[in-house]
């Protein structure tokens, strides 16, 4: 049995790393929480195993401030020489990039792909004017000269990037020493970088040797890194939501169905991790969370006003979460509208429906008992005795005569008798 588990225990392993060993990241797309994660988790990685090198593969548009400045920190204070390489080609390092690739020990380019265009902009890609504009500026200048200083790259052109968002080709960052080199392909990388000293996180010297010879590790995402990335769609994350509101909806109008109930919720929980991910606020999420209540509450109290007010706190809610994303992280306006309007229809129509339930009169007493089957007890001829729910009534046949046991429909009562017919 022990060895059962042990050899169990192997199998639910991963690989053993080797140690020397070059570690590649595929970093491509946005910058934001999912990939801020992806290269932390990497970097420690490499760090257990002793890896003599990290190469991010890098191609970015840019993307979220605050995980551009963890992505940067990680790489600074990483004891394993981490080395940036834009590419393929045609790839970019915009904006967040141009940050991420100054601040690795080695920033190479491959051919045709550019690096630049890094000035502070809204989430809809306007200019950020003012005070405020004034003030992310100048932090983001005086982060991109820090990151310059610290590596000896050229800190003028830097600062260019992100005052007037100028931007330069593979050949021209080697020009202006924003890069090291240009590398035609990884091996070329490797070819390169070989015996380069650089300064890794702890403040030692590191002289990179026989990268050529080195084994390669790519390091992947893992199963639930590639999961989040999935749910941290906008736009699959908002219909996750719905979907679960109205699941919870059919839940508790329709009692006992369990399962509309419990899968709401699952894809309620999902949709509100995935927004997690992303760069939203969570006093947005709170809005949003607090409008589907008020709507749910709605459905049961038949206010109205509390319908409007959830439809307000979503409507609100979806502006202020959404507020600082970048546009690649900002769910569709239109599906948004849909999904609202979806919504709320739904909502007014279950509403409509419960109060149509509540403004119908309960039928009482012998009026409840009409359309229902009845046992006669006694010979109907045409009077008798009849047995139906339970009780026994006196009641009158209109037409011919019932014997005992013959089967009877009320369709009326005149006082406390109900009147019957025989049923064939």
């Amino acid at each position: 049995m022990i060895a059962g588990v042990a050899m169990l225990a192997a199998a639910c392993g991963g690989r053993p790393v080797p140690k020397d060993a070059v570690h590649v990241l595929d970093a491509s797309g946005d910058v934001g929480p999912s990939m801020d994660t992806y290269i932390g988790r990497a970097i420690r990685d490499a760090e257990t195993s002793q890896a003599k090198l990290v190469v991010i593969e890098l191609d970015t548009p840019g993307g979220d401030l605050d995980s551009m400045r963890s992505i940067v920190q990680k790489i600074e204070a990483s004891t394993v020489p981490v080395a940036v390489y834009v590419s393929p080609a045609g790839a970019r390092a915009a904006s967040a990039g141009t940050f991420i690739t100054m601040a690795a020990n080695i920033a190479a380019m491959a051919p045709s792909t550019n690096i630049g265009a890094a000035s502070p902009i809204n989430s809809n890609g306007s200019d950020i004017g003012g005070t405020l504009g004034t003030k992310v500026m100048n932090d983001a200048v005086a982060f991109i000269r820090s990151i310059a200083d610290l590596r000896g790259r050229n800190a003028d052109w830097a600062e260019q990037a992100v005052r007037n968002a100028v931007a330069v080709n593979s050949a021209g960052a080697v020009t202006l020493h924003v890069v090291d080199f240009q590398a035609a392909s990884f091996d070329d990388l490797l070819k390169q970088s070989n015996g380069r000293t650089v300064t890794v996180g702890n403040g030692s010297k590191v002289t990179l040797t026989n990268l050529e010879d080195a084994p390669v590790v790519h390091t992947d995402k893992s199963a639930w890194e590639q999961f989040v990335d999935v749910i941290s769609n906008p736009s699959l994350a908002s219909i996750l939501i719905t979907l679960g509101f109205i699941g919870l909806i059919i839940e508790m109008s329709h009692p006992g169905l369990i399962a509309p109930g419990t899968l709401g919720a699952i894809a309620m929980v999902l949709g509100f991790l995935g927004l997690g991910e992303l760069p939203v606020t969570g006093a947005g999420l709170a809005l949003i969370g607090l409008g589907l209540l008020f709507l749910a509450i709605d459905l049961f109290v038949a206010s109205g006003v509390l319908g409007a007010t959830g439809v307000l706190a979503m409507i609100i809610g979806a502006f202020v979460a959404f507020r600082g994303a970048p546009s690649g992280a900002r769910p569709s306006t239109v599906l948004l509208v849909v999904l609202g309007l979806f919504a709320v229809g739904l909502v007014v129509s279950l509403a409509t429906t419960v109060m149509k339930v509540r403004n119908r009169a309960a039928p009482m007493g012998t009026h409840a008992l009409e359309g229902h089957i009845a046992i006669a007890r006694t010979v109907l001829a045409p009077e008798g005795y009849v047995f139906v729910q339970g009780e026994r009534w006196r009641a009158a046949l209109d037409h011919g005569t019932a014997q005992v046991g013959d089967r009877v429909r009320i369709v009326g009562a005149d006082g406390f008798r109900l009147r019957v017919t025989k049923e064939e």
